[in-house]
């Protein structure tokens, strides 16, 4: 919401009541393909109503790490992630009448060499315990990443470009001046 709130939108929101689980030999893209859809699908009040949904997860090593369960899980998942680069890849599905339009965006960031005091400091600030794979760059996650390549706004959650992109496709313009 704060993104959109960087657009000056206001949604509603409607959280999705959806099982969130991976499938056995199911890719980071199709997983979030699919839990975008299905979030984007919550019942419409009329024809015309735009409905935004996404999912997003971080993947290193081919493995997809969800949110730690414990200060402990957070500790490991920072240390994997030292010094090295992972994939944030996030789903994004628009629907608009019979139109539905859905677009896979990945983003590569690369972490600087974190020490143990860093990642003891950054577990002390509790910001990991609701993010996947442990950090959030919106916080001071962002002072343990040395690169990021592709969409910033993806590795908070929502790639705004391409949400533009997609809600202008189904007639929606999201960067209108105010009345």
């Amino acid at each position: 919401m704060e993104l959109l709130a960087r657009l000056s939108l206001d949604p509603e929101q409607r959280p999705a009541d959806i099982d969130e689980s991976h499938f056995p030999h199911e890719d980071a893209h199709t997983l979030v393909m699919r839990l975008a859809g299905m979030k984007a699908g919550v019942s419409t009040r009329d024809i015309d109503e735009v409905v935004l949904a996404a999912d997003t997860v971080v993947v290193a090593d081919g493995r997809i790490l969800g949110k730690p369960r414990h200060a402990d899980e957070a500790a490991s998942m920072l240390a994997g992630l030292s010094g090295r680069t992972h994939e944030v890849i996030t789903g994004i599905a628009v629907h608009r009448g019979a139109t539905h339009l859905t677009e896979v965006v990945t983003t590569r960031v690369t972490f600087r060499s974190l020490s143990m005091a860093d990642i003891a400091w950054y577990v002390s600030t509790r910001e990991p315990n609701d993010k996947a794979g442990a950090y959030g760059l919106q916080g001071a996650g962002a002072a343990l990443i040395e690169r990021i390549d592709g969409c910033d706004t993806n590795v908070i959650g929502l790639p705004l470009p391409h949400t533009v992109a997609l809600l202008r496709e189904v007639g929606f313009e999201p960067l209108a001046p105010p009345d």
